[in-house]
């Protein structure tokens, strides 16, 4: 059964590049493998991601996850059973969301992953895959 998990948390510590590239890194070797695509959005302090694979494979990450303590507060915001996955083409990538963007302003001008419905948080993540170029790591 194909899902996708959406989930929000904050970084213990300043996220800086050497942080995202070790998590960008580390993340498409163990997606590649477990069959595991999505995205990942940082910034304003905090992440907000989605993962899509088997349940199983997915349960098992976001386990982890939850016991990693470069991670807290975090939120499952939702679990849901897909037919076709969103982010296929990307074992992980990356997306920057900046507060003071004026798309994220205009479109989500009271954006909390906190309080958002799990639709509103898809709808920022689509709009800021939309408006940028995610980063990703590429096979070598």
């Amino acid at each position: 059964m194909l899902v996708r998990l959406l989930y929000v948390s904050q970084p213990v510590g300043p996220i800086t590049t050497t942080v995202t590239t070790s998590i960008l890194m580390k993340s498409h070797t163990h997606n590649k493998k477990a069959n595991i695509t999505g995205i990942l959005c940082q910034g304003a302090g905090l992440w907000l991601q989605a993962l899509e694979g088997e349940r199983s494979q997915v349960n098992r990450l976001y386990s982890r996850i939850m016991g990693d303590r470069q991670h807290q507060n975090i939120e499952m915001l939702s679990m849901n059973e897909i037919k076709h996955r969103q982010f296929e083409q990307w074992s992980m990538a990356l997306v920057h969301l900046d507060k003071d963007d004026p798309m994220v302003k205009m479109a989500h001008p009271e954006f909390d992953p906190y309080s958002a419905s799990a639709e509103d948080a898809m709808a920022l993540l689509d709009a800021l895959i939309k408006s940028s170029s995610p980063i990703t790591i590429m096979d070598a």
